[in-house]
């Protein structure tokens, strides 16, 4: 489809972080049934549920622009997405290293979301939709968050493979 006007490339970028929080959902999900440290495992169970509620914004973005939810493939996503599971399955014999894998993926996740997020909220804020910035930055807000902790998290499961050595 030809993009031929700013709202149509929005509704177009909404597509693919649409698409993209569906695939990081089922991405976390898998994440979560591989994890074994307690604090990865419960870091990934809360962004679970803003990635639902997330999903739940961002189908409200769609209908205060007068449209239907559609997903967009997102390459990016399926890529990063891929990427994980490929490094998942290649450390899955060392729990502490598939932790420190799990958690570098989450890394890339929210990041590339973040930027999404934000260009769509500049995207927004030109429309002079209020509603959807409103909207559009619960959820940054929230990917900011999550990358914050997973950073945080990275030196003490890192540590932590290193200690198995």
């Amino acid at each position: 489809m030809a993009i031929h006007s700013l709202e149509e490339k929005f509704i177009h970028e909404v597509g693919d972080i649409y698409d993209a929080e569906h695939r990081f959902l089922e991405a976390q999900q898998q994440m979560l049934q591989q994890a074994s440290d307690k604090q990865l495992k419960s870091m990934i169970q809360e962004h679970i549920q803003q990635t639902e509620q997330q999903i739940r914004n961002l189908e409200q973005v769609y209908s205060a622009m007068g449209q239907s939810p559609k997903r967009v493939k997102c390459e990016a996503a399926a890529g990063i997405v891929s990427e994980g599971q490929k490094t998942m399955k290649e450390a899955s014999s060392n729990p502490a290293i598939l932790d420190c894998v799990i958690n570098g993926a989450a890394s890339k996740v929210e990041h590339y979301e973040i930027s999404s997020y934000r260009g769509l909220i500049e995207g927004a804020k030109l429309m002079g939709q209020k509603d959807v910035v409103k909207l559009l930055q619960e959820n940054l807000k929230q990917e900011e968050q999550t990358a914050k902790m997973v950073e945080q998290a990275e030196t003490m499961l890192l540590q932590q493979a290193m200690q198995q050595r």
